[in-house]
């Protein structure tokens, strides 16, 4: 049986607008997703649906299909897509409405029952499986919408559908699954915020989307389409695969993936094969992600220029505390500032000041004006880069299990029928990873150079959690690494994850060590006030770090 083509458009709500046609207009396809469905989307989607109850889609996605549509039908590719967020029925509804105005005739089916009745929340949705999007395109839909499910079931549920996999075949699914993760966050795994992007053949400019040939057997090949910017390599594909993942058994909703098992081989140009992955049955229990709405927040930042700068920060302190109160206050200083320097900006520290309260009045413009005000009343040289401003709502994630059992999950055919997705029979407890020992490595006579010389790095947010994925480009690094870079090493290197809990996995396979920082955001990233609230710049600030290295390692490519 051929493999099944299927490529990503869209790896978040804000993608680029014209990925659908380029990914259609590019080369050959049997299936086209888009993933829209971050956590903070949820968020974004809560508060438009409270605005309005018909909303709680992405709109966007509706823009790109108006375009796009005729061509998909006309040339036979599915598209299957997250976009109905909290109301895939009304996005559905809306396609429908959509073919109609364009004289289009499509087939749509929709998945539901992610969505949970939780009065003290603001959204509750469990994460569903791909068995539901297989359930309607067995059923002949041309476009398949869903709510929460997990990112890479927009790819499984098309294999399950040609293949005729079921919930026996646990290394498949756990394949496809790999394959999904990989594709889901579009142009990420074809250059996209690449630790080594001065190395692709454009530099970076512009790289495509993915595509993953699927086999029957769960194997992959990743590719994109000829001619678009970037590059597949076994390295952009590591990437990926270590982003927002914590141990080496990768849970989902209807298989364990063991991310140890994955196999990576250059096959030829912008072609890596994904191989050897191995499944185990699913966990009893279905995440749910759980936004709230937690309070209003409001910002100003000072510029502090020259002389005396934690002195003018204190002082500012000070002011601020007296005229608005202690309570919900955050002072971040940056030391943006150089000595000795010949003009402003370079001679100029950064001092955000951030407050959250649950009084909209308090954190609006009673602390913006306070701020304003200490314009000619403060230190020497006060400046702000922001203006006085009313206060914003933030939001609070949470995430939460539910029983399988308890999800009422609903395929919702094109003709009307709703077919009951059951859960899966056997479940089991994930496998379980120990702590890791590497063996001592004798470095030698080392030399100073920046830790990113050697490695690359990928970092990014689940919740309040942050994680940090190392990979070694070669085998003598490797060796070095996975000795060298350790829980308290990597507390030398970044202070701020040292009084935090760490998780340190290996993943061998990958030349790679994945860090898991329990608690790093706080609340998650709508709650945040970090300066990266989605640790995406952690892998690189990780990279720029002067340490000690052998000397007989230098830096090149891959081996």
């Amino acid at each position: 049986m051929t493999a099944l083509r299927v490529g990503n458009a869209s790896g978040f709500y804000g993608d680029r607008l014209s990925a659908w046609r380029e990914m259609l207009d590019g080369g050959e396809l049997d299936v086209l997703t888009g993933d829209y469905l971050a956590e903070l989307t949820m968020l974004i989607l809560g508060r438009d649906r409270m605005r309005d109850p018909s909303l709680g889609y992405a709109k966007t996605f509706l823009r790109q299909l108006e375009g796009t549509l005729g061509t998909a039908l006309e040339r036979g590719v599915r598209l299957v897509t997250n976009a109905g967020g909290l109301n895939p029925a009304g996005l559905a509804a809306a396609i429908g409405a959509l073919a109609d105005r364009l004289g289009l005739t499509v087939r749509i089916g929709y998945v539901e029952g992610d969505a949970l009745a939780r009065p003290d929340a603001l959204t509750a949705n469990a994460y569903l499986g791909a068995f539901g999007i297989a359930a309607c395109l067995d059923a002949g839909a041309d476009v398949v919408v869903t709510g929460r499910v997990t990112d890479a079931s927009l790819a499984v549920g098309p294999a399950i559908s040609r293949f005729g996999w079921t919930r026996d075949d646990l290394d498949a699914l756990a394949g496809a699954t790999v394959a999904g993760h990989l594709i889901e966050c579009g142009a990420q795994v074809t250059g996209g915020n690449f630790s080594f992007f001065t190395e692709l053949p454009d530099g970076g400019h512009r790289p495509g989307f993915p595509v993953a040939e699927i086999y029957a057997d769960g194997s992959s090949v990743l590719t994109k389409h000829p001619g678009t910017g970037g590059a597949v390599t076994v390295e952009t594909v590591t990437a990926q695969l270590l982003y927002e993942v914590g141990g080496p058994a990768y849970l989902g909703p209807d298989v364990v993936t063991r991310l140890d098992t994955v196999e990576l081989a250059q096959e030829g140009p912008d072609r890596v094969r994904v191989s050897g992955v191995r499944g185990t049955p699913p966990p009893d229990t279905l995440k749910v992600g759980v936004n709230n709405l937690g309070g209003f927040r409001n910002s100003m930042t000072f510029v502090l220029c020259g002389l005396d700068i934690p002195a003018k920060a204190a002082l500012v302190r000070g002011q601020l505390e007296e005229a608005v109160g202690k309570e919900g206050l955050e002072f971040t200083l940056a030391r943006t500032d150089h000595p000795d320097a010949t003009d402003t900006e370079a001679a100029s520290a950064l001092l955000h000041v951030h407050l959250r309260d649950g009084d909209k009045a308090r954190a609006g413009r009673a602390f913006s004006a306070a701020a304003v005000e200490l314009a000619l009343a403060s230190y020497p040289g006060c400046t702000l880069t922001t203006l006085p401003g009313d206060a914003t709502p933030y939001g609070v994630f949470t995430a939460d299990a539910v029983p399988q059992d308890a999800v009422a999950h609903v395929a919702v055919l094109p003709d009307g029928t709703r077919v009951p997705i059951a859960p899966p029979a056997r479940t089991a407890a994930p496998p379980a990873y120990g702590p890791v020992s590497a063996p001592e490595f004798d470095a030698g006579p080392t030399r100073r150079a920046p830790l990113g010389e050697l490695v690359g790095a990928r970092s990014g947010d689940k919740g309040g959690d942050a994680n940090l994925g190392v990979w070694a480009r070669t085998d003598a690094t490797w060796a070095w690494l996975r000795g060298w870079l350790t829980v308290a090493r990597l507390a030398e290197l970044l202070p701020e994850t040292g009084p935090l809990t760490v998780e340190r996995h290996e993943l061998p396979n990958l030349r790679a060590v994945n860090f898991v920082i329990r608690g790093l955001l706080g609340q998650g990233v709508a709650a945040s006030t970090r300066f990266d609230p989605q640790a995406k710049a952690l892998g690189e600030l990780l990279r720029s770090r002067i340490v000690d290295v052998p000397a007989d390692l230098t830096p090149g490519m891959p081996s």
